[in-house]
């Protein structure tokens, strides 16, 4: 199989890493992530992953009940740091060279966030993580997945979730929701789809960086969508 992208960067939000109970770390579900990165490694492409924290805590919703924002949304960088070292494990116990770069200052668990660093750990095939968001309060991980992945220059944004692509309406919520399997950025920000926040769309847009939305959690669909084949939804010029 022959990989259509050089340079993929990966978002998994912290969910994503929790399983079915939604919370907290779940072994064989990171695990099963390290699995199938180790398999994309191998296809040849310089791999770049940007974690959220949302399994520990959710900046807004600290927020929203009644924490400083700017507090919660620090703690939220740090959660994302934690599950980027539990990533960061679990690929190295299956030989993959990998490096936890994060916007927060902590030495002692990781490096931190330097460009060319970033570009240069890519360039000798190890696995590089980003945690901490951008560094900043009041953005999200995926700002600072697209923020990331300009910055490498690197050539699509995998999008994964816990649904098949993107929808007019909840699927959860609304039966009838249809799903999409091409948006322009345009459409994505005149409908105001909520499969990222609307700075990271707009990021996409001025750098010419296609998103791809797909459901991590079937087996097998992140090698597919580094191969070509057509899963979830694709997002573009």
């Amino acid at each position: 199989m022959k990989p259509v992208y050089k340079r993929p960067l990966l978002k998994v939000s912290g969910e994503g890493l929790a399983g079915e109970e939604g919370s907290g770390l779940n072994p064989t579900v990171i695990q099963g992530t390290a699995e199938q990165l180790r398999d994309i490694r191998a296809l040849g492409v310089e791999l770049a992953v940007v974690v959220g924290g949302g399994n520990i805590i959710r900046g807004m919703t600290a927020a929203a009940q009644g924490m400083d924002r700017a507090t919660a949304d620090y703690m939220g960088m740090l959660a994302g740091v934690i599950n980027a070292m539990a990533l960061q494990s679990a690929l190295e116990q299956l030989g993959v060279p990998t490096r936890v770069l994060t916007a927060l200052e902590i030495t002692e668990v990781a490096e931190p966030y330097i460009r060319r660093r970033a570009i240069r750990h890519l360039e000798k095939g190890r696995v590089v993580i980003f945690a901490g968001g951008t560094g900043n309060p009041y953005f999200t991980t995926d700002t600072g997945a697209a923020l990331r992945a300009a910055e490498i220059g690197a050539d699509v944004i995998l999008k994964a979730t816990q649904v098949d692509g993107v929808y007019d309406a909840d699927p959860s919520k609304d039966p009838n929701a249809t799903r999409y399997d091409q948006l322009s950025f345009e459409e994505a920000i005149q409908k105001n789809l909520q499969f990222m926040d609307q700075t990271a769309i707009q990021l996409c847009r001025e750098n010419s960086l296609p998103i791809v939305v797909f459901d991590m959690s079937a087996p097998g669909n992140i090698q597919k969508v580094i191969v070509g084949e057509t899963v979830g939804t694709r997002v573009s010029d």
